[in-house]
């Protein structure tokens, strides 16, 4: 991604692999191969620096952060050429958010354009690990602010956990009170992209971040991101849009195209979500 690269669309993708070596196992390197991604940010790596570099070949510049605990959460970010910096720690000292975020700056014609890879807590609620989760989002509320100052262009990306919207969730209605849908996470994004109603949602409202995934799709249902392996979730299209990629208002300015990397069949999944994909013309 040099400024003498051709000019062209700089195409970012994130996707939470479930285990990149099983994803890769199942199909992940065909899609990868296809999609001519500059960047891409994963999550649930679930895997060594070495498993992760071996799987996506020399052409790759791999950054790992992964999780304390060996084989849970771990995210990354390949890309086409090595990144100017990069920083991996959130919130304060005492805070454990190795595996979860993972920050990079990258020169882009001319640009700083700032990637993250995030993957948020999937939470319980009532419980510990909701609590957990409650204090990554405030730790990624003090970030999203410096992140703006930092750089004109950036974009945090990943499987945030959380559906924001009714529309976000197919059934929405059954999920008031479970983690992903709690009044008090979705309020996380209210105070990111602005309220559902107001007329600052996704246009300057909150800290001013805009949803890319749901101004491109417009209001409709979904596009989802993730389904359960169980049952019929898949072909009925019973998911959640919890995978994002949330841009600084220059770099969603630049936006010309994006889509939601559905697999074309259950038997053709090779992760529980698929990538969310979006090109910006810088």
């Amino acid at each position: 991604m040099p400024s003498s690269r051709p000019a062209r669309p700089l195409r970012i993708a994130t996707i939470n692999t479930n285990g990149i070596r099983a994803a890769y196992r199942k199909g992940m390197g065909a899609w990868l191969d296809s999609r001519d991604v500059d960047i891409l940010a994963i999550q649930e790596v679930r895997a060594t620096t070495e498993d992760v570099q071996q799987l996506l070949g020399p052409e790759w510049d791999i950054l790992h952060d992964p999780a304390t605990a060996k084989g849970r959460a771990g995210v990354a970010i390949a890309s086409r050429s090595k990144a100017n910096i990069h920083r991996v720690v959130l919130g304060p000292d005492d805070f454990d958010s190795a595996g979860r975020w993972l920050e990079a700056d990258y020169e882009v014609d001319g640009k700083i354009v700032t990637v993250v890879s995030a993957y948020v807590h999937s939470g319980e609620a009532g419980s510990p690990k909701q609590d957990e989760k409650f204090r990554f989002l405030d730790a990624m509320l003090q970030r999203l602010p410096e992140l703006q100052r930092h750089s004109d262009y950036a974009v945090v990306m990943g499987d945030l956990n959380v559906g924001h919207r009714t529309l976000d969730i197919r059934n929405w209605k059954g999920n008031v009170k479970r983690a992903g849908f709690l009044p008090e996470e979705r309020a996380y994004f209210d105070r990111i992209v602005g309220a559902e109603g107001e007329d600052d949602y996704n246009a300057g409202g909150g800290l001013g971040w805009v949803d890319v995934g749901r101004k491109c799709a417009g209001e409709i249902d979904g596009p989802y991101t993730w389904w359960t392996w169980r049952g019929q979730a898949f072909d009925n299209d019973s998911g959640w849009r919890i995978d994002y990629q949330l841009a600084t208002p220059a770099l969603a300015a630049t936006v010309v195209d994006c889509s939601v990397d559905r697999a074309a069949s259950y038997d053709e999944r090779w992760s529980d979500h698929t990538p969310v994909v979006v090109d910006y013309a810088l």
